[in-house]
């Protein structure tokens, strides 16, 4: 299966040639691609996004949704059998919204492995609002207890993100329902662990452009005590 890449900058002193086709049918593993700073960013950050693999692939080309020119770049070998290249963006505008793949390809071929996962970057800020961000039943629980966290706003909203502080895991994303004149969504966890346990805000958006954020709302503390251990039975 062929697709099309829309056209590529290119940098890192490789010699431009005319990349029409990205061969997709898995000549090759899919690289993994990452933001070290999360999928959630502000006006004025510097965005690196990082495309690495296991197979030692000699060049990495980016791609976003929607037709813009993205680098390609040699690629680095921190280890051996293992590439990466790291692609320096600049400064967050609203233009960095959006859906990135990465691919990996060999010297002398013109074909590229099949594409990373979707890496969504999502620019905060965008929306006028700040929506509020409380927790049941209460911001220290026991592990196995279930824990709901309630995003809401007076703004018209149709999309509630949740994310957490530290990791690179994506928002969580829900629909919102209108109650009790605000927008809100429950975002469930059953039953919690100490994995749960950390930072947390959430974010309102439009379903019809979801990388435009709002403010975000305070810091949420979620602070889960000791594991229960199942006792063995005989």
């Amino acid at each position: 299966m062929f697709a099309t890449l829309t056209a590529l900058g290119f940098v890192g002193g490789i010699s431009p040639y005319n990349l029409h086709e990205v061969f997709l049918s898995g000549v090759s593993g899919k690289p993994s691609l990452l933001s070290q700073q999360g999928s959630i960013m502000t006006f004025g950050q510097n965005l690196t996004l990082q495309c690495l693999s296991d197979i030692s692939y000699d060049r990495f080309a980016l791609s976003k949704e929607g037709g813009h020119n993205l680098p390609q770049r040699l690629s680095e070998r921190p280890q051996t059998g293992c590439s990466q290249a790291d692609f320096l963006l600049g400064r967050v505008s609203l233009s960095h919204g959006g859906r990135y793949r990465c691919y990996g390809g060999h010297k002398f071929s013109s074909k590229w492995s099949t594409p990373s996962d979707p890496l969504d970057i999502l620019v905060a800020g965008v929306l006028p609002d700040t929506p509020s961000l409380s927790v049941q039943p209460g911001p220290t629980v026991a592990a196995g207890e279930n824990v709901t966290l309630l995003c809401q706003t007076r703004s018209q909203r149709d999309i509630l993100f949740l994310s957490k502080e530290g990791t690179m895991v994506s928002p969580l994303r829900l629909r919102s329902k209108y109650q009790a004149q605000q927008y809100q969504a429950q975002f469930s966890m059953s039953p919690v662990t100490s994995a749960h346990g950390g930072t947390y805000r959430c974010y309102s958006s439009f379903s019809t452009s979801p990388y435009k954020l709002s403010h975000p709302s305070d810091a949420l503390e979620l602070m889960v005590s000791g594991e229960r251990h199942r006792l063995c039975s005989f």
